[in-house]
């Protein structure tokens, strides 16, 4: 499956209403906390990371990035091909902590 296919397969599952935006921005950093706690529990509290739950987290986070794309107009291709542009100018030889501290604002 390719990322637009599963941005199609994704819209299926959306509930359209007029707070759209509102629900998938918020659930977006609600997933991403879910994702964030359990990063910090292998941390600081001594937990396994389980990539099964990982693994579901960051599918629910794609699953909102998907559906707020959408509203924008955006394809999930062009959002990541945009994305892997913008790293290319700002890291020509990949990323060093030199390139990064030194990086131009307007990038």
């Amino acid at each position: 499956m390719n990322l637009n296919e599963y941005q199609l397969l994704a819209t299926r599952t959306a509930a359209k209403h007029d707070n759209e935006l509102v629900n998938y921005g918020l659930g977006i950093a609600g997933e991403a906390g879910e994702v964030a706690d359990l990063i910090k529990k292998a941390m600081f509290h001594g937990h396994v990371i389980d990539h099964v739950e990982v693994k579901k987290e960051l599918g629910d986070v794609m699953w909102y990035l998907a559906n707020i794309a959408r509203l924008a107009g955006l394809s999930l291709d062009e959002i990541a091909e945009a994305n892997i542009e913008k790293l290319k100018k700002r890291y020509p030889d990949g990323f060093s902590t030199e390139a990064s501290i030194n990086r131009a604002e307007n990038e």
